[in-house]
């Protein structure tokens, strides 16, 4: 079979080899915290009905949050998504307005995204332990 255009397009079918740049990491981690996030409300919304269903509930949930370690990561689980998310959630929306879109100041963005969620993450981590 005769092709009418001939690609001299390089393929590249493996994946290890790829590497992103830290703008395109941050977005895809960015998209990936959402999905925890969601998948994580199942829990969120599991502790507020036990803890608001009665003075028991509340213990109970208090105690688990207090005594259980996988409660705990859990909890800090969900806080750094959170925290990740809110960071570069405002990165999207700076370069919205049209601010620091260029490949500089992506990068830049990008960097900072990493630095401050990172602090975040591990004041999350110092609170909830």
């Amino acid at each position: 079979m005769y092709r009418a255009v001939k690609s001299k397009r390089p393929v590249n079918l493996d994946i290890s080899t790829i590497h992103f740049p830290l703008p395109a990491l941050t977005s895809i981690v960015h998209r990936i915290t959402g999905v925890i996030l969601f998948v994580g409300l199942v829990f969120a919304f599991w502790a507020f009905d036990k803890s608001l269903s009665s003075a028991a509930g509340f213990a109970a949930v208090q105690d688990a949050l207090a005594n259980n370690i996988l409660a705990k990561l859990v909890a800090w689980g969900l806080l750094a998504a959170l925290a990740y998310h809110f960071v570069a959630g405002i990165m999207h929306m700076v370069m919205d307005a049209g601010y620091g879109v260029t490949l500089e100041g992506g990068v830049k963005k990008a960097q900072a995204v990493v630095v401050v969620s990172a602090v975040l993450i591990i004041l999350a981590g110092v609170w909830v332990w």
